[in-house]
């Protein structure tokens, strides 16, 4: 997809359980001796690559402000291993295991500790520790830490995509925005709802994680793919491309879904991964995979855990075209410097002739080395833009076409 890949760790705490997920129409009653819930506070937040956001707050009396991933794929609340021993924290050892795309490993706790929101403090919170170098090069900025269930249960919490803000509300009574759906999910740490998929003739119904943190539109298992027969006596593209997820690097594919429904909320032409499911992270055939925040943003969300709801109406963002860019050329910040990591087999990139380790210097002139802006620049299909290299201490130009997956 363009120049991108999975940019994206994917938590789940082993103890997930599973059960049937159901969506409904809108409904904003509640137990009528609930209180009403609170506005807290108000603050913006900062949209990257794949629609993910970012959110700013301080941890305890430290007074750097760090940067988070806002993400509902994760069953916890987590920092990054630099960051923590940059502000010296306590680290403590546990015997709980995270799964992600690649692998699976023990993790450490940094406990007690109090998150410092614009507005907001939030206490008692238990991070694990995971290593978001690779994530932080993956988009360009540091990574200090991932915002999930651990914080989330506590409020109600909208995410307007348009004003890009999000507003904290106390547990309690709450009126949704009128107009859009209120979901059902399941949710025990993750919430999980249902959705139809169609690919050809063949409409298959299935379950998913929700998952903001993720930046792409959608994810399936191969295994589902194969079962449900989504892509027999289908003519269309198959392209390998790379992800990033817990413990390194992996292969995948990039095709596209004819048809996908949110609620009654349906998308065509749905840019899909396929990964092969090797740490069981969706224990298939309980999920099928996870829809992410490239097709979630198109709504402003209210995320009310309390209550086991999630309210979604269409914003201005809802039929922006999807992205279906190809180069295969995957290049992340690495000490300041664009570099290209990875080079797909058989790419646009192979054959204009980019190879790992290439410096980019500059694209169609522009020499600001801005991450996000340059991925922008190879979205366009049907161009070629001209790439400014190092390498080997050597200066060189190379054009690359930018192709589609349709």
């Amino acid at each position: 997809m363009g120049a991108k890949s999975i940019f994206h760790v994917i938590i789940l705490i082993l103890s997930l359980l599973y059960a049937p997920c159901e969506t409904c129409a809108q409904g904003t009653e509640v137990a009528h001796n609930e209180p009403e819930a609170r506005l807290i506070t108000r603050f913006p937040f900062k949209q990257f690559y794949g629609g993910v956001v970012v959110v700013y707050a301080r941890l305890n009396d430290h007074p750097d402000t760090l940067q988070f991933l806002l993400d509902t794929g994760s069953a916890g609340i987590s920092l990054d291993t630099a960051t923590c021993v940059r502000l010296g924290l306590k680290v403590t050892p546990s015997d709980k295991v995270v799964r992600g795309l690649a692998a699976s490993k023990n993790i450490s706790y940094a406990a007690d500790n109090t998150l410092h929101l614009p507005g907001l403090s939030v206490d008692s919170l238990d991070f694990h520790i995971n290593d978001y170098e690779l994530i932080s090069q993956v988009y360009g900025i540091q990574i200090d830490g991932i915002i999930g269930y651990s914080l989330l249960h506590r409020y109600i919490m909208q995410v307007d995509y348009d004003k890009e803000e999000i507003a904290m509300w106390s547990n309690g009574a709450f009126k949704y925005p009128r107009g859009g759906q209120v979901l059902k999910p399941n949710l025990t740490f993750i919430p999980v709802v249902s959705a139809p998929l169609r690919s050809g003739k063949r409409n298959v119904n299935h379950r998913y994680y929700f998952d903001t943190g993720a930046g792409m539109c959608l994810l399936l298992t191969t295994q589902f793919v194969k079962d449900s027969s989504l892509l027999v006596r289908r003519k269309v593209k198959v392209i390998p491309t790379e992800a990033q997820g817990l413990g390194g690097k992996m292969q995948m594919y990039i095709t596209t879904m004819n048809e996908f429904r949110v609620g009654n909320y349906t998308f065509r032409n749905v840019p899909t991964y396929l990964f092969d499911d090797i740490t069981n992270i969706t224990s298939y055939p309980s999920l099928a995979g996870m829809i992410g925040n490239d097709l979630l943003r198109r709504f402003n969300l209210t995320l009310n855990y309390a209550r086991k709801e999630i309210h979604l109406i269409p914003n201005t963002h809802f039929r922006d075209h999807f992205d279906y860019s190809y180069t295969g050329l995957i290049i992340y910040l690495i000490d300041n410097r664009i570099e290209v990591t990875d080079v797909i087999r058989n790419s646009p990139a192979e054959k204009a002739g980019f190879k790992v380790g290439d410096v980019i210097l500059a694209i169609n002139n522009n020499f600001s080395t801005n991450l996000q802006l340059y991925r922008d620049i190879l979205k366009n299909i049907g161009t070629r833009p001209k790439l400014l290299l190092m390498r080997n201490n050597e200066l060189m130009v190379k054009q690359l076409p930018i192709r589609s997956i349709l």
